[in-house]
């Protein structure tokens, strides 16, 4: 049973944060060396992820990736309602 639990808090891998900003409508630049910068229309700042895809992603670049698409949602639900 412990194993399960191990295998429930592996971290995301730096390839799966990109798939899921690129499944959000963000694109991206390359910047220097393995760093990136995510852009999206709705919002008026970056995201800027560093590490290769294979690498293991920090737990401050899984809660950044999941806030940036937490407040796009929010962005695109206040303009389905004002419509």
């Amino acid at each position: 049973m412990l194993w399960l639990q191990a295998i429930a808090s592996m971290p995301k891998k730096i390839r799966e944060l990109k798939s899921m900003l690129l499944k959000a409508g963000f694109t991206y630049r390359p910047g220097k060396g393995s760093h990136t910068k995510w852009y999206h229309p709705l919002l008026p700042t970056p995201l800027t992820l560093s590490g290769n895809d294979g690498d293991d992603a920090k737990v401050y670049q899984e809660r950044d990736v999941n806030k940036v698409i937490q407040r796009l949602a929010e962005i695109q639900q206040e303009q389905e309602e004002e419509s």
